[in-house]
């Protein structure tokens, strides 16, 4: 049964939002995926401050506390499911690994509207998720819109991340024309009547997906109302000069200029949406300087699917590689 709350918020003026909750039976029995949710509740960024429910994040760990701690931001139009593979080569090598869904995706609210959604919301609602948590000290893993919300916190923020790895994502400013494939992808998006989710994360993936996973990336959304985030999130990507979230972008892109801390760019060799970024987070950020950043083979868009293991197995021993250059509580050596 849906369960709907409201909370108001001021723009312009004042008016009132739905939020959509997932039934929990909606995430029964998914493959290889057994994590519960632990769920924060954050402000919105635009809620009015006389009051207003707070909107519910859903987050997962695994691991061991007072291990390094793998932050992994999802994209779109996916969930936290996406990373079932590289959280368990994360826990096996001994680490921790700390989700979230994105607002509007797996188990947190869902804004009813495409209009209620924006970027600089989505910034907002995972730093305060991260706040909520105590999250500090940890290493990002940022995958389409995981990067580009996760890169900007990192610039916001540099003191929260002891490293980055960049997996298929960048930080558009609008000053270049995105790749004909994205182009596809947000105009069959806008068209879709009614949104197959599941085949949306399957045309991305190289070697398919079994009927079971496309299932469980279908379980977030009972029905098309549900659907707002993955309608809305194509449309906020910065694809103009005067986009709004340019000069945040840009601001970012200066600050990651000067991020010295461990920075790895670790792509697929087949994701035509992405793969003109790698090289320039290569040159751009001083902590990629020097380090060995790996190409994973016969891996697409979403490579979690694709070559989920080894990407777990590439960031474990990233971050193994960054403790032995800075051992816990000491200065780099």
């Amino acid at each position: 049964m849906t369960v709907a709350v409201t909370w108001p918020y001021r723009r312009d003026t004042l008016r009132r939002v739905d939020l959509l909750r997932t039934p929990d039976d909606r995430f029964a029995d998914l493959p290889g995926w057994t994590l519960e949710p632990r769920y924060v509740e954050v402000p919105d960024p635009d809620t009015d401050p006389d009051g207003g429910a707070a909107v519910r994040v859903a987050t997962y760990a695994a691991g061991p506390d007072g291990a390094p701690t793998v932050l992994l931001l999802h994209g779109e139009p996916t969930w936290s499911f996406l990373y079932r593979h590289v959280i368990d080569a994360v826990v096996d090598a001994g680490l921790r690994a700390v989700a979230l869904d994105m607002v509007g995706f797996g188990r947190s609210d869902k804004p009813a509207q495409v209009t209620d959604h924006s970027y600089a919301r989505h910034v907002a609602w995972t730093r305060q998720a991260l706040d909520a948590l105590g999250e500090r000290d940890l290493v990002l893993l940022g995958q389409d819109w995981g990067g580009l919300i996760g890169l900007r916190l990192v610039a916001e923020d540099p003191e929260r991340f002891r490293a980055v790895v960049a997996a298929n994502t960048g930080l558009p400013t609008g000053d270049r024309d995105m790749p004909e494939t994205w182009w596809s992808f947000r105009r069959a998006v806008e068209k879709a009547e009614v949104l197959d989710v599941g085949r949306l994360v399957a045309s991305g993936c190289v070697r398919g997906l079994a009927a079971d996973v496309r299932a469980a990336y279908d379980a977030p959304f009972p029905d098309e109302s549900y659907k707002a985030g993955p309608r809305a999130m194509p449309l906020l990507v910065p694809t103009r000069p005067d986009d709004p979230e340019n000069g945040p972008n840009r601001a970012a892109w200066d600050a990651l200029g000067r991020y010295e801390q461990p920075f790895l760019v670790a792509f697929a060799d087949s994701d035509p949406i992405t793969a003109a970024m790698g090289p320039v987070l290569q040159r751009h950020v001083p902590g990629a300087l020097g380090l060995a950043h790996p190409v994973i083979a016969d891996a697409g868009h979403f490579l979690q699917e694709d070559a989920g293991p080894r990407l777990g197995q590439i960031v474990a021993s990233f971050v193994q590689a960054d403790r032995r250059r800075t051992p816990p509580g000491g200065e780099p050596g």
